[in-house]
């Protein structure tokens, strides 16, 4: 009886092996799916990189301060031409 109770743990024992093995393998499926469809999808989509972004930022905030600066001397330039009187 011994052995037969053995036996059986041994045989339940490689069957939750392989149905561990089967899962893991059914999840690398579906991570693989799913990111190939991400991937695919954000290809289609008309997105920039971090850093194409982070430039154009850059120099819009380069822009917005040259015009600050270029409005703060217009009007510099402006009080001391203005007609006095």
């Amino acid at each position: 009886m011994q052995e037969t109770r053995s036996r059986m743990f041994d045989d339940f024992g490689r069957l939750m092996n392989d149905a561990a093995g089967i899962a893991n393998g059914a999840r690398r499926e579906a991570q693989t799916f799913f990111r190939t469809q991400a991937e695919r999808l954000l290809s289609q989509m008309d997105l920039v990189a971090r850093e194409e972004f982070e430039a154009v930022r850059d120099m819009a905030i380069k822009a917005r301060d040259e015009n600050e600066r270029l409005e703060k001397r217009i009007a510099d330039l402006e009080t001391k031409l203005a007609p006095k009187g």
